[in-house]
């Protein structure tokens, strides 16, 4: 389809905008072919867009909502400025995201803010996957070149370019600290904390205050990071490019010197730095120009510690650190030097500077003000100008500092190169991006060529890179259309260009800057690059790739000469500041200039030689020179810094600026690059799952589905020529995919019609049907009341009469029923009266009676106790009498019993006597056998030493593994068998043997330790817990023996007490563990991603978008194996049954599963975190239906209760239902709060900047929304604030005491282990 065809009503175009460079506006009409205008709808109001009708120029097109926001902006639909400018704009402003791929670019843009996105965590997140698989980071731009590097034994560099102010140091510190952490040499020389440290000392001379950055490099740096054949760091090569020497003599307004000479004057109080006589930054000429000498938020005298304390670390001396800091203090007094009359008193700064650097004071002071001219005959001394002699101090200045700042990164080499071999290195090149200011001199001219050089180099790497993957699609190359910049370095570097004509007007003596300029004029006038400004004649114009620049003349004599006399250079070269032999180059030695970068021609004049005169170009030339060399034989790697705006506020998005610095920095140049051909590119499996709703039924049950999408995409573009096959991608031209994307949105439009118009019937008739049901019952009910008022009425006109009756009968039954109710109580009442006062007259009567009784029974009872005393009496007698006679004869039988003992003693005491001697003849032969018995056991004991020893040395003790039926038998035999031979040696008593049996045990497991293989870390780390199961069952502590059976009991410990043992056992039980929990990680690792994100384990709920040029990465693999979710729980499942088959203790296992699950829960989060792919609705439920897959297999193996494993899973599960949940309203916002506790505020906000909808039915996440719920967020207490989770976490292993029913003399070996030369005593 053409892309003429596509400007339809609804869709949407750009139109160029004064204030925001592009503004959107929607079509409401077709465009026809013809049309001069095309009508448009913006914002606020329509338009029309005129278009010319001789060659119609229609805007551009916009991306469907649905591919806004990609990670790699080549997967948009339609490349073009505006497309890039808006994606990244949404990605930065409302998602938040800094990085964004274009094709190999990565583009940085400076949040101004810092981010939870460079932690330790985030590293190894990053280290080892392939680029496009995870969001777009300088850690992946890294890891990517570290692995080629591995894989492709080539060189590899990092380009981090960019504008003053936009983050190049602090992305490319960024870089070095990925492989400092992800190689690791493990040497004692800690050569990577050094590569880091050397960061601060390079700022601190290297960086200065700029208007556009608190922290701007002034120099270009290259730093070559060394591996050795294990792909370890063994060392580092700094090599910088044009340091701005000028930043040392002079400062723009608002500007600073660099770095260290303010943190020397904020420790000018210290004893340290009291023989350097300085004094507040203000009052030095070279530190105040600027007007500002401190910075907000910086603290100049805690940085000079991190300065000092780093050149500790890189080894650096005393000494050097002091006489670094003398020439600097010499600086600052030498740029207070004043050049006044003949005859004035001396200069108390020029004495510092002279004494600090020990030079003669009268050497430095005459030629400072006087030039020596050698004629024929004689030589002249002149003085020279107030405004010569201050140019010369200047000048001594500038190259003094330009010759410390290069002996000070000599030295910095020196200290991180180490023994060893380079094998191959990755350089990490932080250079300046391209400038223009109101005002540009001789230093952006310099920037700009070199420049101009990296994007010709960054062109043909892009137009490599391109013919490379058609080359590999099988898909025919033709040639592409793009810019060129080779005559623009024609025009400054070629003969009698703009660097010619510069050293050539330097050669001269009244050589001006004005006579160069006017050169330029005459002999590059014809040339279409160069321009000559209409309103000056002291500036000339070049079109450079990025943008016009126009240049100031003034300075670029000057500064190119760097003029510094002979008589000046002899002065200094009797310095005697370094005199060390073993430091850096010394100031008084003849390469002091000599070794200074210069930019002469390779001949010089004698007129130059008499001058001193050196030239910046020349060494500027042959610096840039090697650095493109270096660059072209590595494999480059481009990261693009951008700066948001100027006014360095987090997240605000200037368009002006940054398209500005697009242009500049080639993103632009990539996306022109792309768009000439085929920028689309899906491989077939993404495009099968996109586009398959487009299919029909006969083509979806064909098997091969490349040949299905060759027939789709036939059928719907009939244009061949807008898409193209290759092996395992098509390609399509720009707005096909746009198309595409439109006639899917139609037919899942038209399904949702007809699904709805479905709907709406069925849910018509069913509220008719209610309708028609309601009527009729309401018809039955209103006919049934009218027939029952009828009926009534007529029953109650015949029942009128018959009630009067029954009324009246009533009436009288009731009163009747009254008076019988009346008598019959009156007559009660009578009854009971007459009955009270009879019995009151009976009570009387009653009373007289029974007194008279009591009298008669009283004198009866006197009578009788009378008689009882004398019966009582008598009684006592006759048992007195019977007791009596009772122990009588007891005594006469006890008598009698004795007699008959005796008798019987007697008896057996006769019978003894006759066997005495066959008794002392017994005893004989028993003592006699046991002399024997000790000295056959006395041999045999010394046997069981050599075969215990032979146990525990035996090369199978390492590999001892139960197999086949023994596993089942006898699960913990080898714990077993070696607690029986520490049982034995403690039954014999010998401390020497059970101190060499235990040594034996503890280095034979040590040994396990370091192995990889899980079935024996599973074996072996049973066996040790059952090991100190038995040392304390067996120990004869009472706690552990309560469950001890009577035979158990007997054979515990008698002579040792092996307490300080057990806690040794435990240690390398918990050594044992932590390396079988790192055995199970690296296997299950792999699986995580792809089985919990990557694999669709409900068919069709999600489907693919496009990945763009990204996942084209080298580093793929193209025979990776494919995991799904049954894959990790079969390797699950496998340990599960490893582990019961040797034994393992419940508890054991269950800590074992729960640190499994732990590890697959942070993996798949930080995962989650980290793409920008997997934050969709869709993804959320496939998600959540892995984790029930989860669950379900801890039920299987009954885990669920004791192991606490779904707790962990916990913070993915709320990750997964924060997916899937409504985020608009306030509501939503509370509920997320309440349900996602496990999550911190970093992680929720996070996830909902990084919602990505999967089709145009589904909505963003609007930024108030997010908002919304930080601030809800700022009262919850507590909480980490790390983005990531921790999958090296180790939760605390305990090992539970568990006592054993096993009879250790019921023990049984099995002759396959082969151990037949234990022997049972």
């Amino acid at each position: 389809m053409a892309l003429s065809e596509l400007y339809t009503k609804y869709n949407r175009v750009w139109i160029p905008d004064e204030e925001h460079v592009w503004k959107s506006a929607e079509i409401l009409r077709d465009f026809k072919p013809g049309d001069d205008t095309l009508q448009l709808q913006l914002e606020d109001g329509t338009m029309l867009y005129s278009l010319d009708t001789s060659s119609p120029q229609l805007p551009h097109l916009r991306n469907p909502d649905i591919l806004v926001g990609e990670n790699d902006l080549t997967a948009l639909s339609y490349l073009h400025e505006p497309a890039v400018l808006h994606n990244l704009k949404v990605r930065f402003v409302e998602s938040k995201i800094i990085y964004t791929y274009c094709g190999i670019i990565l583009v940085a843009v400076n949040p101004y803010k810092q981010l939870h996105i460079y932690g330790d965590a985030v590293i190894h997140a990053y280290s080892g996957q392939n680029m496009g698989d995870m969001d777009p980071h300088i850690f992946a731009v890294a890891e990517e070149a570290y692995k080629q590097m591995a894989r492709n034994n080539k060189n590899q560099s990092i380009i981090v370019s960019g504008e003053s102010g936009a983050g190049k140091t602090v992305s490319a510190r960024y870089a070095m600290r990925y492989f400092a952490m992800v190689s690791k040499s493990g040497s004692k020389t800690h050569v990577e904390d050094k590569v880091l440290a050397s960061n601060p000392i390079t700022e601190a001379i290297g960086n200065a205050k700029t208007t556009r950055n608190d922290n701007s490099s002034r120099f270009g740096k290259y730093t070559e990071i060394s591996f050795d054949r294990r792909y370890q760091i063994i060392g580092a090569n700094m090599r910088t490019y044009l340091l701005e020497k000028s930043r040392v003599v002079s400062q723009s307004e608002s500007e600073r010197n660099y770095h260290i000479f303010y943190q020397m004057c904020a420790c000018a109080d210290q004893p340290e730095f009291k023989s350097l006589r300085l004094c507040e930054a203000d009052e030095f000429r070279y530190t105040s120009m600027g007007g500002e000498t401190a910075i907000e938020g910086v603290d100049d005298r805690k940085d000079m510690e991190e300065t000092r304390r780093t050149f500790s670390l890189l080894g650096l001396t005393k000494d050097f650190q002091a006489d670094v800091f003398k020439v600097l203090a010499g600086i600052l007094h030498l740029g207070n030097v004043e050049i006044r009359n003949v005859g004035s008193d001396s200069d108390p700064h020029i004495a510092a500077f002279c004494d600090l650097l020990r030079v003669s004071p009268d050497g430095v002071t005459r030629w400072l003000c006087h030039r020596r001219f050698v004629m024929v005959a004689e030589t002249v001394v002149k003085p020279v100008t107030s405004k010569r002699a201050v140019n010369a101090r200047d000048a001594l200045a500038k190259q003094i500092y330009a010759h410390l700042f290069d002996c000070v990164i000599q030295k910095i080499n020196a200290a991180l190169q180490v023994p060893g071999k380079q094998h191959s290195f990755i350089g990490v090149l932080d250079i300046y991006g391209f400038e223009t200011f109101d005002i540009n001199s001789f230093e952006q001219f310099c920037i700009n060529y070199a420049n101009e050089k990296l994007q010709q180099q960054f062109n043909l790497h892009v137009f490599k890179l391109e013919q490379e993957e058609y080359m590999k699609e099988d898909i025919p190359w033709t040639l592409i259309d793009f810019y060129d910049n080779q005559p623009v370095i024609d025009l400054i570097e070629a003969k009698m260009g703009i660097l010619d004509l510069l050293d050539e007007e330097c050669l001269f003596p009244q050589g001006t800057d004005q006579n160069w300029l006017q050169k330029l004029y005459n002999y590059l006038a014809d040339n279409p690059l160069f321009e000559k400004p209409r309103m000056s004649n002291e500036a000339f114009i070049i079109q450079h790739f990025a943008d016009k620049v126009e240049y100031q003349c003034w300075g670029f004599l000057e500064k190119n000469r760097d003029t510094l006399y002979e008589e000046l250079i002899d002065t200094m070269r009797t310095s005697k500041v370094w005199t060390s032999p073993s430091q850096c180059v010394s100031l008084r030695g003849s390469s002091v200039l000599h070794s200074l970068p210069v930019l002469m021609a390779p001949t010089e004049s004698a007129i130059g030689k008499q001058l001193g005169l050196k030239k910046s170009t020349v060494g500027f030339r042959s610096s840039l020179y090697l650095l493109m060399e270096t660059l072209n034989a590595t494999t480059p790697h481009y990261v693009r810094c951008i700066k948001p705006n100027e006014e360095k506020m987090p997240f605000e998005y200037d368009s002006k600026r940054v398209v500005q610095q697009l242009r500049a920095c080639g993103v632009l140049e990539t996306i022109h690059i792309s768009a000439q051909s085929y920028p689309s590119r899906w491989t077939y499996i993404e495009f099968y799952s996109r586009y398959s709703i487009l299919m029909s039924q006969q083509e979806l049950v064909l098997t091969d589905k490349k040949q299905t999408c060759r027939t789709v995409l036939q059928r719907l573009i009939q244009d061949s020529n807008q898409y193209k096959f290759g092996r395992t991608k098509i390609f399509f031209r720009a707005g096909q995919v746009a198309y595409l994307e439109k006639l899917r949105l139609d037919r899942l439009r038209g399904a949702c019609v007809t699904i709805q118009k479905h709907v709406r019937g069925w849910s018509h008739r069913r509220t008719f049907l209610r309708m028609r049901e309601a009527a009729i019952i309401l018809q039955q009910y209103v006919r049934g009341q009218r027939r029952i008022r009828c009926e009534t009425g007529k029953r109650l006109r015949g029942y009128g009469w018959a009630a009067v009756v029954i009324q009246r009968y009533w009436r009288g039954h009731l009163t009747r029923q009254i008076f019988r109710m009346v008598r019959s109580s009156s007559i009660i009442i009578q009854a009971f009266t007459r009955g009270w006062i009879a019995r009151k007259r009976y009570k009387k009567v009653l009373c007289c009676v029974l007194s008279e009784i009591d009298l008669i029974l009283l004198k009866q009872k006197e009578q009788k106790e009378v008689s009882d005393s004398q019966i009582e009496g008598l009684t006592f007698k006759v048992e007195h009498l019977q007791n009596e006679n009772n122990q009588l004869q007891k005594l006469f039988q006890e008598k009698m019993s004795v007699n008959d003992s005796i008798g019987q003693e007697v008896t057996r005491l006769n019978q003894e006597n006759m066997v005495i001697p066959e008794l002392k003849q017994t005893v004989s032969e028993l003592q006699r056998h046991k002399q024997e018995l000790e000295e056959q056991l006395e041999d045999f004991s010394s046997c069981v030493s050599v075969n215990l020893a032979h146990v525990c040395n035996c090369p199978m003790f390492a590999d001892l593994k139960p197999r086949g039926v023994v596993v089942n038998m006898i699960p913990n035999m080898a714990a077993q068998l070696l607690f029986m031979c520490v049982r034995h040696a403690d039954y014999l008593n010998d401390g020497a043997k059970l101190k060499s049996l235990m040594n034996a045990i503890i280095s034979g497991v040590k040994k396990v330790i370091t192995v990889t293989d899980f079935e024996l870390l599973s074996f072996w780390l049973s066996n040790m817990y059952h090991m100190l199961n038995c040392l304390k069952q067996y120990s004869g502590e009472e706690e552990f023996m309560k469950q001890n059976s009577p035979r158990q009991k007997k054979n515990c410990l008698q002579n040792f007490d092996l307490s300080e043992h057990r806690q040794i056992f435990s240690d390398l039980a918990i050594r044992i563990y932590h390396q079988f929990i790192s055995v199970m990680e690296k296997a299950l690792m792999p699986m995580i991603v792809p089985g919990m994100l990557e694999h669709e384990s409900l068919q069709g709920i999600s489907s693919m978008k496009p990945t763009g040029f990204r996942k084209r990465s080298s580093s793929i693999y193209e025979d990776q194996e494919i995991y799904t979710i049954s894959s990790l729980l079969q390797q699950l499942s496998l340990y599960h049954s490893t582990m019961s088959q040797h034994g393992m203790e419940e508890g054991l296992v269950r800590q074992a599963v729960k640190q499994t699950f732990f590890l697959v829960g942070a993996a798949t989060l930080n995962n989650i975190l980290l793409r920008k792919d997997m934050c969709s609705c869709r993804k959320g439920m496939q998600i959540r239906c892995n984790i029930s897959y989860l669950e379900e297999w801890l039920k299987e193996k009954d885990l669920v209760q004791g192991t606490s494993a779904m707790e962990t899973l916990k913070p993915l599960c709320q990750a997964a239902w924060l997916l899937q949940v409504n985020k608009t309203t306030d509501d939503d916002a509370k509920e997320i709060i309440e349900q996602c506790s496990e999550l911190n505020t970093v992680q929720i906000v996070k996830i909902l900047n990084s919602y990505t909808p999967i089709d145009d039915f589904e909505k963003r996440v609007a930024p108030s929304f997010v908002r919304k719920v930080q601030g809800l967020l700022q009262d919850r207490e507590g909480g980490s604030s790390q983005l990531m989770l921790d999958t090296q976490y180790r939760f605390q292993v305990t090992f539970p005491f568990t006592p054993s029913s096993q009879a250790l003399e019921l023990l049984q070996l099995p002759s396959s282990l082969r151990l037949g030369f234990i022997t049972r005593i």
